[in-house]
């Protein structure tokens, strides 16, 4: 039997990876076995698409079947967006879903007691203490809301920032304030690599606990515990400098601060203990169930890419 002389092909565990790279006019190929992005005049720009968590596909890019497969067996998530990532149009999901993952969030999210056990574990982390009790989620939600626009407003004032409340319209991206639009692309960021944490950990995107009955629920729910910490006060302080281009500054300096957080250390682990509080079982895999696109002999440290 030949020996193989390179070693087996394994993904990188999300906290190893570069967070989101965002990708626009350009096609999107395999060419002599690396990814790249080939731009109209022809020139070639190379990705390390396998030590990357997510790609922010805007207008004007293109993508071929065989940069799709290689995307997905390498486990790194497309996301295919508006103009400044201000709106999202469909997704890809690397490797294939866990079925007892998502049993285990579907039951927790059914349960009405379990899921107030999950919302107040959420509560404490994005806000460092303990919830009020006997309050419902509604309630907390609405507990939520206000604190949340208490810290708009506290940020504005500290990076001297004219803040008039959240409002923005997605089908007309030039129409909203500079900071508006800078909070607009630096929460586009930490959805992209929380959806890619949650597609890889084998969690379903739309079953959610605070926030409910849309596509990205329960990013919406995990990105609110990091954004104030991260994406946020970076948005209020770009804003603060009146940029030419506030979107592409805001990008750059979320890069930054994802990497000097080491938030994608953070994500994987937080969903787990975060639906460890609603004290449900988990259910075991089914012995008929999909393996992973790529097996690995030994773990990877965390639960991404369902090992």
């Amino acid at each position: 039997m030949t020996v193989p002389i390179l070693p087996p092909l394994k993904p990188l565990p999300i906290k190893d990876r570069i967070s989101v790279v965002y990708i626009e006019k350009g096609n999107l190929d395999v060419i002599d076995g690396s990814f790249v992005v080939v731009d109209k005049t022809g020139v070639r720009t190379h990705i390390p698409i396998g030590t990357v968590a997510c790609l922010m596909l805007e207008p004007g890019t293109r993508v071929s079947h065989s940069a799709v497969v290689l995307a997905a067996r390498v486990g790194c998530l497309l996301v295919w967006i508006g103009e400044a990532g201000v709106r999202l149009y469909a997704a890809g999901q690397p490797g294939g879903a866990r079925s007892d993952r998502l049993l285990y969030q579907a039951k927790l999210a059914l349960d009405d007691s379990a899921r107030l056990k999950v919302v107040r574990k959420m509560y404490a982390l994005r806000f460092k203490e303990e919830p009020p009790e006997r309050r419902s989620v509604e309630q907390l939600r609405g507990i939520e809301g206000v604190r949340v626009r208490k810290t708009y407003q506290l940020l504005a004032q500290q990076y001297g920032v004219e803040w008039k409340n959240r409002n923005y319209d997605h089908t007309e991206w030039e129409s909203g304030d500079v900071p508006n639009r800078c909070l607009s692309s630096a929460t586009a960021c930490i959805y992209g690599i929380c959806e890619a944490a949650i597609l890889a950990a084998g969690y379903a995107p739309a079953v959610g606990f605070i926030h409910t009955g849309k596509p990205q629920s329960f990013v919406y729910d995990i990105a609110d515990i990091f954004k104030f910490d991260t994406v946020v006060p970076v948005a209020f302080r770009i804003a603060g400098k009146n940029p030419r281009n506030p979107e592409r500054e805001v990008r750059l300096a979320c890069r930054d601060a994802f990497r000097q957080s080491h938030i994608l250390d953070k994500i994987i682990p937080t969903i787990e203990e975060v639906l460890a509080a609603g004290e449900v079982e988990r259910p075991k895999a089914h012995e008929e169930a999909v393996e992973m696109a790529i097996p690995n002999k030994e773990g990877l440290g965390d639960a991404g890419y369902r090992n």
